[in-house]
């Protein structure tokens, strides 16, 4: 996949990823598609790591997707623990 193609995975799983967490998200727009392309590479290597699966496969298969949005929640629930001790 091209960097087009992560970039936009990963605004989409970034913004699905701050859908299905509960809470207030510190961060704008950027920061989710920060989120979501950092998220979406965790995904990838956890899957591979844990499950011995390639889990991006194209842009179009629900396994890429799967793995950037888990990744991506991941990502974001880390970005809170950190935003929220530094706000505090």
């Amino acid at each position: 996949m091209g960097i087009i193609a992560w970039i936009l995975i990963g605004l989409l799983a970034g913004l699905i990823a701050k859908a299905i967490t509960p809470g207030r998200d510190p961060g704008g727009c950027l920061i989710t598609m920060v989120i979501g392309i950092v998220g979406g590479l965790l995904g990838g290597w956890l899957g591979k790591v844990i499950f011995g699966v390639d889990s991006i496969n194209g842009f179009f298969h629900l396994s890429t997707w799967i793995a950037a949005v888990v990744g991506s929640v991941i990502v974001l629930l880390v970005y809170r623990l950190i935003a929220g001790r530094r706000g505090a």
